[in-house]
């Protein structure tokens, strides 16, 4: 009995060992199977194989760098503050320009003048962006004298020109505007034609005296970082004058003498355009109509100003300007005024441009 058991016994741990090995070696092939689909063929690495990729350019990675100055020119619209992302709210950038010219003659044949003129001119921009809000705040002022001999100081440029828009971007270049324009003169003007050497109380204009005041709201569209069109259907028009030498009957459209202010209302179309010729050389347009809705709206005041800017390098430039002006309440003849200036250029402040910096995907095409 007791053989019969030892022989059972062993027969079962026969058979249970020679089980356990095949669960092993089970188990062995799985794992095994596991980390060759986890491991890399090394051999396959030493094989090429080159096809042919299409280039899809959308895949390009854009990088924006800094933000950095343009010594050539300074922004026209305010494209750049809108469809860039800044990390800053506030931006500030302006442009400062001292022209000059001279002329000296000592027993000149042909004859002529001694004479001397400077001309100042700065355009600051403060500007606010935000969301889809904007805000764009310019201030653009310009003085100049020249002295010949035998005469007096004349003035060859005056004006103060201070404009804020609001704007809420509404999407595909459109935007709901809101804003101010005013624009006087720093110092009193006279009609050297009538009077070659004016008194004071000859004078034609002083500040505020005229000053306009526009106040408006509407659209702007803004496609371009050369371009830009403003249109405000609700525009209400102010004409100040502040001296009492200058309230008279009929002049800047006053209907009666001392009467200081003249209340329009009406619309007020402003166009902006740079044409560019070359990248030192370019002509910057800007057009503002207005009409007035109930008194004469066939009458239509008109302002063009052209300037156009030739600059030789950083700090030394050309500019030749044309103004056009149409307003039957001062003078029913159109108004010119042109200037050549050449001097001293000088810009502060950065430009809301960005550099582009493009990585394409690497393919062997």
């Amino acid at each position: 009995m007791k053989k019969a058991l030892v022989l059972f016994y062993m027969l079962m741990s026969i058979c249970f060992f020679s089980q356990e090995k095949e669960y092993k070696a089970l188990v062995d092939s799985i794992q095994s199977n596991q980390w060759k689909l986890r491991l890399y063929d090394l051999d396959s690495l030493e094989t090429k194989l080159i096809f042919s990729v299409k280039k899809n350019n959308n895949q390009n990675i854009i990088i924006n760098e800094d933000t950095s100055i343009n010594e050539h020119q300074t922004p026209i619209t305010p494209f750049n503050l809108n469809k860039f992302y800044l990390p800053k709210k506030w931006h500030f950038y302006g442009q400062n320009n001292l022209s000059f010219n001279q002329a000296s003659f000592s027993n000149w044949n042909k004859g002529g003048q001694n004479n001397i003129g400077v001309i100042s001119n700065i355009a600051y921009h403060l500007s606010y962006k935000y969301n889809r809000h904007y805000l764009e705040n310019v201030v653009t002022l310009g003085y100049g004298l020249n002295y010949s001999k035998g005469q007096s100081t004349r003035k060859t440029e005056d004006y103060i020109n201070l404009m804020t828009n609001y704007g809420y971007n509404l999407g595909k270049n459109y935007y709901l505007s809101t804003g101010f324009q005013f624009s006087s003169q720093f110092s009193a003007g006279f009609n050297y034609d009538e009077t070659p050497d004016p008194e004071y109380q000859d004078r034609i204009s002083k500040f505020l005296a005229p000053a306009y005041l526009n106040l408006g709201i509407g659209f702007s569209y803004n496609p371009r970082e050369n371009f830009q069109i403003i249109f405000r259907p609700v525009n209400g028009k102010l004409t100040i004058v502040s001296d009492p030498f200058l309230q008279k009957e009929g002049l800047y459209g006053l209907k009666r003498d001392g009467q200081s202010l003249r209340m329009e209302l009406g619309a007020m179309f402003n166009a902006i355009y740079r044409l560019h010729f070359y990248k030192d050389i370019y002509l910057d347009n800007r057009l503002t109509i207005f009409c007035n809705y109930i008194e004469h709206p066939e009458r239509v005041d008109f302002h063009y100003n052209g300037i156009l800017h030739i600059k030789f390098n950083r700090f030394i430039t050309t500019m030749v300007s044309l103004d056009l002006a149409y307003d039957h309440d001062q003078i029913e003849k159109l108004q010119t005024k042109q200037t050549l200036s050449v001097g001293l250029s000088y810009q502060i402040g950065k430009e809301m441009k960005r550099k582009k910096k493009t990585i394409r995907p690497f393919i062997n095409s």
